[in-house]
């Protein structure tokens, strides 16, 4: 039996908390029969045996990410899910020059996650109630598969959220198992004594009565618990996993909430069978997909989210990591992010986590920092430039806003001026935010000193340089607290050095008097210093015997949240 202690976490079923008003607009658009599913004949997945860490060669540590949601990417323009306010996998084919770096001025992104695209009843979609299928509102399985050959013919991954924790209590599997007699009446958590008086993740208790007995449902009673001591359950979320990479050939999950899979003891989160289980769960993926990729949302320490890491997940998301950033740059001091940079590094296989700024539960990025797209542009250069991979949340590229309520965060993506921000010719799901006037992907194409191309640089740049996507960190002394740096360095397979020196200036007044000091490196000779985003030259470095340096001040100036990437070339 799943026993359980009050949560603290925020997490990502907040999502179920829709405000009445919201919920009674969208359920005419929304409603639609629970599908009845039986699982596809399992593939003979081979002998594979599962790696207990990341190869060195793992694709997704050359990926730049982005997460969208289907609903409000792209209504379609042609097609019949065109122009009803919704978006759909045909409207998100129609941008993916957009997103990749093709004909639309692209970003370059080389990973698309998708929230998710099962069916559901609420327009999140993190209560499904079918894993076979996708939701009505976005398109057929059909054409989800037309969307993946055109991500994969322009190099993009795609990776899908997948819940594991809990379905919709509208799954045939819950409804069946209301009768104490139905085969999968045990594949959710049930007592008929009164359950322990403790918390749910929002308060409440996470028991809900249903005729004599109480099942489990941690985030709500629309998300009943399942219950993963259950070899049989098991057994059917590795098939519909092994479906969703095989038989349609996506490249991985990103997973929600995994540290809550298996409660025991009292003990509600990140115990050892919930880690017990994604070890087999990660063996049963990787042969069923060698190169199938996993990123967990663990909602946590640093400590206990790189836990997961190497024989689980092969990622995890670095929330600590994606606060200290902004938080310096709003107190325009670097001293806490370097503590965390450390932290993070001691933690984790070199590079194995995601980083992000915000993401789709969080007050989005450009509220954070004020409105300021100076402070917005550093935000992302510390995103692309440092270590991890990087995931952007859509529309964080052009300074998108959005606060709580949630849906204010999931707004339609803002593609042009005019009422529904060149989403659709319908009245859109959700209102667009009243800016778009001015803050749109076709009004920052044609600005070249706008967030949107300095995200464009900042991508290209990572692409150009193997020390930005795989190299190691190492942090650069700064006697001005308002300074930040650190030096990534990568050797090549023909002996060479790929060497980037970032100095960023967290505050909003000129720096001209400045010194960096590093005791040690892979530094070996003197180097031509050039920036990587203006061209400009600059102090040529001299590293003594030990790859350090002292004193060294690549440039005279760095303005108010002026960022300088110095490549260092071999003399």
């Amino acid at each position: 039996m799943h026993t359980t202690l009050w949560s603290h976490r925020i997490d990502i079923r907040r999502l179920a908390r829709v405000s009445s008003l919201a919920a009674a607009f969208l359920l005419p658009a929304m409603a639609a029969p629970c599908l009845a599913q039986t699982a596809p004949p399992a593939a003979d997945a081979g002998n594979q045996a599962a790696p207990t860490s990341a190869p060195s060669d793992a694709w997704w540590n050359d990926a730049v990410f982005y997460e969208a949601f289907v609903r409000s990417f792209k209504d379609s323009a042609s097609g019949p899910f065109a122009n009803d306010g919704i978006g759909d996998f045909d409207g998100m084919t129609e941008k993916l020059d957009y997103l990749s770096d093709g004909k639309g001025g692209g970003l370059g992104v080389t990973g698309l996650w998708l929230m998710p695209i099962f069916p559901s009843p609420s327009y999140h979609g993190y209560d499904v109630s079918d894993y076979y299928s996708t939701n009505p509102d976005y398109g057929t399985v059909a054409s989800f598969k037309r969307l993946l050959k055109e991500c994969h013919k322009r190099r993009i991954r795609v990776i899908l959220d997948l819940t594991l924790n809990h379905c919709s209590s509208e799954h045939q599997w819950f409804k069946d198992a209301i009768k104490p007699d139905s085969p999968t009446h045990d594949w959710f958590v049930w007592t008929k004594e009164a359950p322990p008086r403790q918390g749910g993740a929002y308060g409440g208790s996470p028991w809900h009565k249903l005729g004599d007995s109480y099942y489990y449902g941690i985030f709500s009673k629309g998300m009943p618990d399942f219950n993963c001591t259950n070899p049989k359950v098991t057994n059917v979320l590795q098939q519909l996993s092994r479906f969703w990479l095989q038989d349609v050939g996506i490249d991985g999950f990103r997973l929600d909430a995994v540290r809550h899979l298996i409660e025991v003891d009292g003990k509600q989160e990140n115990t050892p069978e919930t880690h017990a289980w994604l070890r087999d769960y990660r063996t049963f993926l990787k042969k069923a997909k060698s190169d199938s990729m996993t990123v967990g949302e663990v909602w946590d320490s640093s400590e206990n989210a790189a836990a997961y890491v190497g024989d689980q997940l092969d990622m995890v998301f670095e929330f600590q990591l994606a606060q200290e950033t902004l938080n310096a740059i709003n107190k325009g001091d670097g001293e806490k992010l370097r503590e965390t940079y450390a932290k993070v590094a001691k933690a984790y296989p070199r590079n194995q986590y995601g980083t992000f700024l915000t993401n789709h539960d969080q007050t989005r990025v450009m509220n954070i920092l004020k409105n300021d797209p100076a402070k917005a542009k550093l935000a992302a250069t510390l995103l692309l430039t440092g270590p991890g991979v990087p995931f952007i949340y859509y529309g964080e590229e052009i300074g998108m806003t959005g606060d709580k309520p949630d849906e204010h965060l999931r707004t339609p993506m803002q593609w042009a001026a005019g009422p529904n921000a060149g989403f659709s010719t319908h009245a859109p799901w959700q209102a667009a935010n009243k800016d778009t006037s001015t803050i749109n992907v076709e009004a920052e194409l044609a600005d070249p000193s706008s967030l949107l191309r300095h995200y464009q640089r900042l991508i290209k740049l990572r692409k150009e340089h193997a020390a930005l996507r795989r190299g190691e960190l190492f942090p650069v002394t700064v006697d001005n607290t308002a300074l930040y740096s650190f030096l990534r360095t990568q050797p090549g397979v023909d002996g060479s050095l790929d060497a980037v020196l970032v100095v960023v200036n967290l505050s909003d007044h000129r720096v001209t008097d400045y010194a960096l000091t590093l005791p040690a490196s892979p530094l070996r000779s003197d180097f031509v210093a050039a920036d990587l985003l203006t061209g400009n030259p600059g102090l040529n470095l001299i590293a003594n015997a030990q790859g350090g340096f002292e004193s060294y001040q690549p440039s005279g100036t760095l303005g108010p949240y002026e960022s300088f990437i110095v490549h260092l070339k071999k003399r």
